[in-house]
Parts: structure tokens; C-alpha cells; sequence
């Protein structure tokens, strides 16, 4: 057996891997995994939100920014990371398998970190198709695999901290090769040099970059040909996730006695659209930006939530339940702390880009808010409840 591994450790060596090589991905790597944990924990902390959690506002555009950083550079990661893996996979078909209990250490590390990453970057990519084939809740399963490939990936620096030290810099001298690896050359024929392997690695992430960020940044937006969203497309120039048709809200909606419940205590009114529609209206320019990584900013009119709130008579520091008009889903019933039902900006919105709501984005009303992840601007509004 140590002869077939280490003939096929051979077979599979090339002058083009070096420690140096391997550390420099890491490094690029293990920055873009940091970037989509911030960004991740915050996105989680909004829809799952622990007691010292704090809900910004401003700007409007402070989710849009986030999340749209979260997805692309978790599209970055994915060549990232089989590069990295290229540069190291031959080590793993070593005999034994383990060495000592430091190796075994190392070995347990980079398999944990390995299958996890891979795992998060497939499922994370997958999602922003909004494809679910797989059996397990993904939202809470991409939060735990981050969790875990953090420990992981601080265990394997922990352990190859020598060696990332040593070849942290450049030195102007060639970097050693991998073990076994055989003698460093700079090009050898048939192989790319390191220099030009790097280069690769990075444009094809920018590239990835480029073509697939179009969907969260404006400015990018003509270069967007992969994504899977586009901006301005959609009803009324907004992309949708969620039809009425798939919420099952459709006869509801359009429903000629639909009233709006607002609540407080023993006070309780319930509006329809038409007495919506006297109350003062104001609009904002407010983006949608949804967890796939897309985004749209559009101009949204309606009532001041916080109006509503004053109506039954609700305390200024009030924070709120809201129900929509489906029948079932993870999201049919949205908290919303006071830090965006005292936002000015916040509203019952009505109108989108100067149209009456379309059906697909909310009719008859649905709320819109500043810095929200899309999934908690509840369309097809059954009720406010003010706790």
C-alpha cells in the first residue's frame, strides 16, 4: 500500500506546487472565508436575532452592501479553494495516512475543513438558484458548516503555523517545493510556473466576480451574464422570489373585503385599501435585497408604519408582529424590532415605482423597510399585532 500512494504521489507531483504556493492561497482563501462569515453571522443575527443584537437602518443600502459581499465573495472562494486543494491533494495520498498524534492532527483537520468547505461553497451556490435538493433545512445547516469550518481552518493554522511563517513572505529565493515534490523549477515544460498559476487563480475568481456581482451592485449590472437574477426585470422592474401563485394567496389578495388588522391590546382597527389609501402617504427609494445575494433598489410608496402603530394607540418603543396573507412558510410571521417601526422610512407600501403594488410583489400591501434581508419584508400583509 505505501508503495501504490507514494508511486501515485509521484505520478501526480509537479514543480508548479510549493509551500509558498500552498500559504499564498491560503491566504487569499482563508480571507474570503472571513469576509463571508462576517457578513454571514450578520445576515443570520438579523432574521435570528440574539438579545444584544443591534438593527441598523442607515444606510437604507447597509444589507444590500452585505449580503451582496457575502454571495460574490463566496463565489470568489469556490476556484480559491480547488486551487488550494490542487496544491496540496498529493500529501494526502501519503502512507500511512497517519504518522503521529500532530499528524493526525493535521490530517483530521484538513479532512474536516475540506469536506465542510466543499460542502458550504456546493449548497451556498445552489441556493442562490433558490434549488433545494437536498433533505436538511439549508439556512441553519450554512450557519453551523460556518462555525465549523472556522474551527477547523484555526486548528490547521494552528498546527502548520511553522511552516506558514517560514514562507509567509518572499524571500527572492525560490520556495521550497512540496515534500517529494522534487526540485523547485521556475516553468518546467508542460507546467505552468507558480508565478502564472497564481495569476490564474486569481483572475478566474475576479472574473467570477465580475460576471455574477451585477445582480447585488448596479454599476456591475451590465456585466451581469450568470447570476441568477437580473436587475430590472421582473413586474414593475423588480425581480421576485415567490409568487402569489406559489404562496398560495392569490384568491385572499384579491379579495374586495380585505382589511388590514392593527393591534394593541383591546384596540383594534382594520383598514382597507381604499382607507389606506387616505392616510398620508410618503415614499422612499429603498432596496430589496434578498439572501441569494440579489438586490433592487426601487421607489416604494404607502403609510408610515409607524403611523398605524399611533392609530391604536401603540407606545413609541413598540416592537411588532406582522402576518401575512399565506397560509404556511418559515416566514408567514415576521418580528420586527422598533428600531425600523420607528424608522421614518419604514412603510405599508402600496404603490412600487409609481404603479398600484403588483400581485407578485405584495397586493394588496406589504412592508418595506430600511437594512432588511428580503425574506422579513412580508408581502400580503393579514395583520400587524403590536407586542
Amino acid at each position: 500500500m505505501e508503495k501504490l500512494t507514494n508511486a501515485l504521489a509521484a505520478r501526480f507531483a509537479s514543480p508548479t506546487r510549493s509551500s509558498r504556493l500552498t500559504v499564498v492561497l491560503g491566504r487569499w482563501l482563508g480571507l474570503s472565508f472571513l469576509v463571508c462569515f462576517a457578513t454571514g453571522l450578520f445576515s443570520h443575527g438579523l432574521q435570528n436575532p440574539p438579545s444584544w443584537m443591534f438593527f441598523p437602518t442607515s444606510p437604507v443600502w447597509i444589507y444590500q452592501l452585505s449580503q451582496g459581499i457575502h454571495v460574490t465573495t463566496g463565489l470568489a472562494s469556490i476556484p480559491l479553494l480547488l486551487a488550494k486543494l490542487w496544491s496540496v491533494y498529493p500529501e494526502l495520498l501519503k502512507w500511512p495516512p497517519v504518522k503521529s498524534l500532530l499528524h493526525g492532527l493535521e490530517r483530521a483537520s484538513v479532512a474536516l475543513f475540506v469536506a465542510s468547505s466543499l460542502l458550504q461553497v456546493t449548497t451556498g451556490l445552489i441556493n442562490t438558484y433558490k434549488w433545494y435538493p437536498w433533505p436538511f433545512p439549508f439556512r441553519e445547516t450554512h450557519y453551523w458548516l460556518a462555525w465549523v469550518i472556522s474551527g477547523s481552518l484555526v486548528l490547521h493554522i494552528a498546527i502548520k503555523l511553522p511552516v506558514i511563517m517560514t514562507n509567509w513572505r518572499r524571500t527572492g529565493r525560490p520556495s521550497a517545493p512540496m515534500p517529494d515534490a522534487g526540485e523547485p523549477e521556475p516553468a518546467a515544460a508542460g507546467h505552468w510556473s507558480r508565478r502564472a498559476f497564481l495569476a490564474g487563480a486569481g483572475v478566474t475568481a475576479g472574473g467570477l466576480v465580475l460576471l455574477t456581482a451585477g445582480q447585488s451592485f448596479a454599476w456591475l449590472s451590465p456585466l451581469n451574464f450568470f447570476a441568477p437574477r437580473k436587475m430590472g426585470t421582473g413586474p414593475q422592474s423588480v425581480p421576485v422570489n415567490r409568487t402569489a401563485d406559489q404562496a398560495n394567496v392569490t384568491e385572499k389578495a384579491m379579495d374586495p373585503g380585505w382589511r388590514l388588522a392593527v393591534a394593541y391590546q383591546g384596540n383594534r382597527r382594520a383598514f382597507s385599501l381604499a382607507e389606506l389609501r387616505l392616510l398620508p402617504q410618503y415614499g422612499q427609494e429603498l432596496p430589496i435585497a434578498c439572501v441569494e445575494g440579489w438586490s433592487q433598489t426601487a421607489q416604494w410608496r404607502g403609510v408610515r408604519l409607524r403611523d398605524l402603530v399611533a392609530a391604536v394607540g401603540g407606545p413609541a418603543d413598540a416592537a411588532l408582529r406582522v402576518t401575512s396573507l399565506e397560509p404556511e412558510g418559515a416566514y408567514r410571521k415576521m418580528d420586527m424590532p422598533n428600531a425600523y417601526v420607528q424608522d421614518e422610512r419604514t412603510l405599508v407600501a402600496l404603490e412600487l415605482n409609481g404603479e398600484t403594488l403588483d400581485i407578485d410583489h405584495g397586493y394588496p400591501a406589504r412592508i418595506i423597510a430600511p437594512g432588511r434581508p428580503g425574506v422579513l419584508q412580508t408581502k400580503w400583509l393579514q395583520s400587524v399585532e403590536v407586542l
